[in-house]
């Protein structure tokens, strides 16, 4: 089989890297991959928001089977464009990917079926929002209704900073027209869980939990970022609390979409939130999380392209999806900085016996050598018997892996482990 893998990520390097596991898989095309993917992957130059130049290069290879995993091109329709010229896809297509492209979509949704998730207001004026600022409670949660990269949602603490989130997002045009519409939404509080499910748009099958951490710094401080670590499982997340987000969020969730006319067919991601009154939904997402899927992949003991490939034939209740016992611990390395401004070219160094366990993220090949080339350079994971073996081996390989201005949190799985 002719694979395609859209995009070119730590999340895409490790559904490669499982999808490989299955001898059909002979070749992987990675559009357009990064410099660490090039080890697995035949990478090609095209952008994976180039929906036009995916379907060609789709054409002209007679590509088999296509994995579109971020939420740009899902959104844009390109599992939509390659079915037209006949490829099957993993992924949603685009009147179903928008239960991640407009969060006031999404909202809406489970407001009408009565999904259980934070109240919210929706504002598509500036002045309306700041006048509401004035005696909404606190802490506050604004949202940038489309995609911005993971960092559309700000958790304002006082009035002054959900301001400023307001005029960042509607007047300054921070995130573009994605920031055109938001929502200000009362603050929840409990243990954030984050679920990743396969679904062919009837049946539901959840993978195993995790916990991320998004904050830059130790201890769950500085700026968001796109994730610094995951583990898995989330201890928070009992036998109890899964069948009680499979009856009245999971479930219903399918259902509706489906009764909405966009039945959903790939990943949906679930990001949960344990409160006082039971589990609530704090966001959808069309697809694989990222860095969530370095730790729940290797833990997946099914072959990932034959789950896939049910998905796409809407045969997923035939298929087992188990996941082994096991715990898993994924560091992020990234470049000092990360946020903001980093410095990049930085030659990598990673010992041979590491290379299975390493996503490579932000890296590019130059003269030969791997270089970093992002934020997130890369994730190093590794699956234990338990999450403290988990967590010490992943810190032990990290230890091992040079380039300068290297930098990673010291406090991945504390939180799951005091739990």
């Amino acid at each position: 089989m002719k694979i395609i893998v859209v995009g070119g990520g730590g999340r895409e390097h490790a559904v490669i890297k499982k999808l490989k596991e299955n001898p059909k898989a002979e070749t992987i095309f990675a559009l357009p991959g990064n410099g660490g993917i090039a080890a697995d992957a035949e990478c090609v130059n095209i952008a994976a928001t180039d929906i036009q130049g995916i379907v060609s290069f789709a054409k002209e290879k007679a590509v088999d089977y296509a994995v579109v995993t971020p939420d740009d091109p899902l959104v844009l329709g390109c599992v939509d464009a390659l079915e037209e010229i006949g490829v099957p896809c993993f992924g949603p297509r685009a009147n179903a990917a928008i239960i991640e492209g407009s969060k006031i979509f999404s909202k809406r949704l489970m407001q009408k079926y009565g999904i259980p998730t934070a109240a919210c207001e929706v504002f598509e004026d500036a002045d309306k929002a700041l006048a509401y600022l004035e005696t909404a409670p606190l802490p506050a949660v604004v949202k940038a209704d489309g995609l911005a990269l993971g960092k559309g949602v700000i958790i304002a603490q006082t009035r002054e900073e959900a301001r400023q989130a307001v005029i960042e997002m509607m007047r300054e045009n921070k995130f573009g027209k994605s920031g055109s519409r938001i929502l200000i939404e009362e603050f929840l509080e409990g243990p954030e869980v984050s679920v990743l499910s396969f679904t062919d748009g009837k049946t539901i099958k959840p993978m195993v939990s995790s916990m991320d951490h998004k904050r830059a710094g130790d201890h769950d401080t500085g700026l968001n970022t796109g994730g610094m670590g995951t583990v898995a499982p989330n201890p928070y997340y009992t036998k109890e609390i899964a069948e009680r987000c499979m009856q009245e969020i999971f479930l219903p969730t399918v259902r509706t979409m489906q009764a909405e006319g966009r039945p959903f067919k790939g990943c949906l991601y679930f990001g949960l939130m344990l409160t006082e009154k039971g589990p609530k939904v704090i966001e959808y997402n069309c697809r694989f999380g990222d860095p969530e899927t370095q730790v729940v992949l290797p833990l997946l003991s099914g072959d990932l392209l034959e789950i896939m490939q049910a998905v796409t034939e809407e045969r997923l209740e035939e298929v087992p999806v188990e996941f082994s016992d096991g715990a898993a611990c994924c560091v992020i390395m990234a470049s000092e900085g990360y946020p903001l401004k980093y410095g990049k070219g930085y030659p990598i160094t990673i010992p041979e016996d590491l290379r299975d366990k390493v996503y490579v993220a932000g890296a590019a090949q130059k003269d030969g050598q791997l270089v970093t080339s992002g934020g997130r350079v890369l994730g190093v994971t590794e699956v234990a018997e338990d999450l403290p073996a988990a967590v010490k081996n992943a810190y032990a390989d990290v230890e091992r892996i040079r380039f300068d201005n290297a930098y990673y949190r010291h406090d991945i799985g504390e939180r799951a482990l005091k739990a």
